[in-house]
């Protein structure tokens, strides 16, 4: 399954997004490619974790930011969303900081510093994506990075935010209310698309 999204990285939907993926990667940033698989730029539902995490950049060049990931947390949005009205093409799953943090030995959460390093990033993605109508930040670096992009670059239309926290937690009591948080949010981004709304 990897590798027929690696051959599909430049796919219209997502070329530009992964034009900016190139660039960063340019830069010396280890930065996954967006998954072909999800809406690209016509995503209207804005899946955003808060980095990279270590499984999904131990894969190096061929790194993705997938719900298809061997990892926890892409387990869980991906059973989430499946359970939802959403599809995988009306949502883009991504990170607030879009590069790697520290390494798969030492990794660390993004701090205030990270965050504002990588709000211009932030900007460059959703300008990319002006179909987007709901965001889903994942975790309180998410909710802040996003908070702050928001404020800083208010958008021409309404988005709606719809914060839960990250899906990791540790003691099982969070993670099930994290979870169940989680559902409930992408049904509500999905009664919030008209035209899912329709289809019922």
């Amino acid at each position: 399954m990897r590798e027929l999204k690696l051959a599909r990285l430049d796919a219209p939907h997502v070329a530009p997004l992964n034009a900016l993926v190139r660039r960063w990667r340019g830069r010396g940033r280890a930065v996954p490619w967006f998954d072909p698989d999800g809406g690209g730029t016509g995503a209207r539902v804005l899946l955003l974790l808060e980095s990279p995490g270590p499984a999904t950049m131990a894969l190096g060049e061929r790194g993705l930011s997938s719900e298809d990931n061997p990892d926890p947390t892409a387990r869980v949005l991906r059973a989430a969303r499946e359970a939802s009205p959403l599809r995988a093409v009306d949502c883009l799953r991504w990170n607030v900081v879009p590069w790697a943090l520290g390494t798969t030995e030492a990794w660390r959460n993004p701090r205030a510093a990270d965050l504002v390093e990588a709000g211009p990033a932030l900007a460059e993605v959703l300008e990319l994506v002006p179909r987007l109508r709901v965001v889903v930040p994942l975790g309180t670096a998410a909710l802040a990075g996003w908070m702050r992009y928001l404020t800083m670059h208010p958008p021409a239309h309404p988005v709606a935010t719809l914060a839960v926290p990250h899906p990791s937690q540790r003691n099982t009591h969070a993670r099930t209310e994290a979870g169940r948080r989680l559902q409930q949010a992408l049904g509500a981004a999905a009664a919030w698309l008209p035209e899912l709304t329709a289809c019922r």
